[in-house]
């Protein structure tokens, strides 16, 4: 086995037997990426793709046992993660129709719901959507204004948009191709507003006509994703069955009685959500994917461009490649040292997330710490791929700007990543709340508003909670090295304490301030007050698990020249966090001017160590020779 070989098996992790058969059909030319701005050719390449890959099986994962489906949480998730690298509308029309829609049906109903739907969610013959986004309301879930209002005399909820803000917005599949939609609604029966409950409504006929009272627009031309039909749709007074109303959580008797074993609305709601985690962990996972395959087509030109003689040489020969720059290398190898970063924090919580969606009997503090984990990640994974497409996109000149090169495409699709399955700093807060609140029961279900006291009143009581690799990271801890010499930057104990000191300052001196502002202004000015604060101490809790899976990484890999590979990336990705945030750990005296200056070097030595090694950095992504094809990287076909 080869190095690149050995770094993609670590890099794959636990599924990587099925990212590999996934790479093996991704490989079909029917898979090869293209770009059109043309919506109808874009939709129908897709929808080709759509049902070959139906035809493969995959879709059966992400479905349990007894209910038709092989029940490997993990290998659906890895599957639509993969499909990132073909093309990002795929990928999503994917994830909308058997993890959005096709989860709502699974993790929301009930038998009667599995039976009529699931086998028909897997194999297409039900294309459904997900409509949870309002024009009004977009993260604030729990005030959607859709209502679906229960009439005892006929068992039928009524689903209507009352306001003009309460249409549907931007649904993946709402413009053409969905029958049946997942609704998100407030539901009232008796009078009562008992919170969001989700509902199965039929939109549209076999030959994709609108249903009486459903109105169904098309979004058009979007920044990106040309093959995904995001539609909007209006309700005006839909009928449908009381079994219509996904009812594992809470249910309506015929005569309008509303039951449900969690007794808090809050509670209910976010018991609710959180069973739909998958879709937020796909999202982080294939953006990230998208990243590499930038950061791959870069690094590829970087190591064949070559641009200005070097001094007393003559002639193009003699010309400097690109990739031999420091600033090229700056500009590249640190993406590709957070990528690897991101994937194996991906990988840990793939993992987390099969572990307890296959679970028996699932633990609930467990699964909170999933969610906060999850939104997180997503975060940080979005963040990362908008970053590192744009920068591989300008580190390849006038070329990254051709269509024909992919970056333009894979820049445009990802970008409203940070968008869907949660906005990215309403996602941060959430991390935050969970650090400062260990999600307690008693206010899972609150604003920020209403955690800010809790948080205050309860500082100093949160123990920090490594999440990987507990017994090998203390034992670098121990060995660590804090003295001002510029060679202890390189010390693997003295990054993971620079990153869980700044973590633990951060938490608790927001948790001091909250405690001060709570006291002379109200909850919402004290969280207001402190919101910049509590991004940054979030981030660094996220920045600071994503160091401890990478070293749980490197200590799953087998290969001693792929380990020693891994060793330099880390030192690379642990530097660059610490540089991005110098200015906090000189202002709080973590770090001395002299010391600061020598993270600095300690990033230009990584760079240099890793430049020979770069083609096979990115071999290490694993990508399919088809789905990292630029025109730019085959001057062979030029005049």
């Amino acid at each position: 086995m080869s190095t690149s070989e050995a770094l993609c098996a670590t890099l794959d992790g636990r599924w990587r037997a099925v990212k590999n058969r996934v790479r093996a059909t991704l490989s079909d030319e029917k898979f090869r990426p293209h770009y059109t701005p043309n919506t109808a050719i874009a939709r129908a390449k897709v929808a080709e793709q759509l049902k070959i890959m139906a035809g493969t099986g995959v879709a059966a994962d992400s479905f349990r046992k007894e209910h038709g489906g092989t029940g490997d949480v993990g290998a659906a998730v890895s599957m639509i993660e993969m499909l990132a690298m073909s093309d990002l509308s795929l990928m999503v029309k994917a994830g909308v129709q058997w993890g959005l829609f096709g989860g709502a049906v699974e993790n929301l109903g009930t038998e009667r719901h599995h039976r009529a739907y699931v086998q028909k969610i897997i194999d297409l013959e039900v294309l459904g959507c997900f409509a949870m986004t309002e024009t009004g309301h977009g993260s604030d879930v729990q005030a959607l204004e859709t209502t679906a209002t229960y009439d005892p005399a006929t068992e039928e909820f009524v689903i209507d948009s009352t306001t003009g803000t309460a249409r549907k917005d931007y649904i993946g599949g709402a413009a053409e191709t969905a029958t049946v939609a997942a609704v998100f609604a407030t539901l009232i029966t008796g009078g009562k507003n008992h919170g969001v409950h989700c509902f199965l409504v039929p939109i549209r006929d076999a030959d994709g006509n609108d249903l009486p009272g459903v109105t169904t627009s098309d979004c058009h031309y979007k920044g990106g994703l040309p093959g995904v039909d995001n539609g909007r749709i209006v309700f005006d007074h839909v009928r449908v069955p009381r079994e219509n109303l996904l009812n594992r959580y809470a249910d309506v008797e015929p005569d309008g009685s509303y039951r449900s074993s969690i007794e808090s609305d809050g509670r209910r709601f976010f018991t609710m959500i959180g069973t739909l985690i998958r879709g937020r962990v796909s999202v982080g996972g294939s953006a990230g994917a998208a990243a590499r395959v930038a950061l791959d087509i870069a690094t590829r030109y970087a190591l064949q461009r070559r641009q200005f003689s070097a001094p007393g040489e003559d002639g193009t020969e003699h010309e400097v490649l690109i990739m031999d720059y420091l600033a090229h290398q700056r500009r590249l190898l640190p993406l590709i040292a957070r990528s690897y970063a991101l994937q194996f924090a991906q990988n840990e919580l793939v993992g987390r997330c099969h572990d307890l969606q296959t679970a028996d009997d699932p633990d609930p503090e467990e699964q909170r710490e999933l969610e906060a984990r999850a939104a997180g990640l997503k975060a940080a994974n979005t963040w990362h791929a908008s970053r590192a497409i744009q920068e591989a996109r300008e580190a390849c000149g006038g070329a990254g700007y051709m269509a024909e090169n992919r970056l333009i495409a894979l820049r445009a699709d990802t970008d409203v990543f940070t968008t869907f399955e949660g906005d990215n700093h309403v996602l941060t807060q959430l991390v935050a709340k969970q650090l400062l609140t260990a999600y307690a029961d008693d206010i899972a279900g609150m604003s920020p508003v209403g955690w800010v006291r809790f948080a205050a009143e309860t500082v100093g009581e949160r123990v920090l909670k490594r999440t990987a690799a507990e017994a090998i990271i203390q034992t670098f801890v121990d060995a660590r090295q804090d003295s001002e010499e510029e060679g202890s930057l390189f010390n693997r104990g003295t990054q993971v304490h620079m990153f869980e000191d700044r973590e633990e300052y951060l938490l608790t001196s927001v948790a001091r301030r909250l405690r001060a502002k709570s006291s002379e202004m109200s909850d919402f000015d004290a969280f207001n007050a402190v919101q910049d604060h509590v991004l940054h101490a979030a981030a660094a809790h996220i920045d600071r698990v994503v160091l401890e899976a990478f070293v749980a990484g490197i200590e799953s890999c087998p290969d001693a020249e792929a380990r020693e590979l891994l060793e330099l990336v880390c030192d690379l990705y642990a530097l660059s966090v610490i540089e991005d945030d110098k200015a906090w750990y000189i202002e709080h005296r973590y770090l001395s001017t002299d010391r600061a200056k020598a993270v600095t070097r300690g990033i230009n030595d990584r760079c240099r160590k890793l430049r020979p090694h770069a083609q096979t950095l990115v071999d290490g992504f694993g990508i399919p020779e088809q789905l990292r094809y630029a025109e730019m990287l085959h001057p062979e076909h030029l005049d």
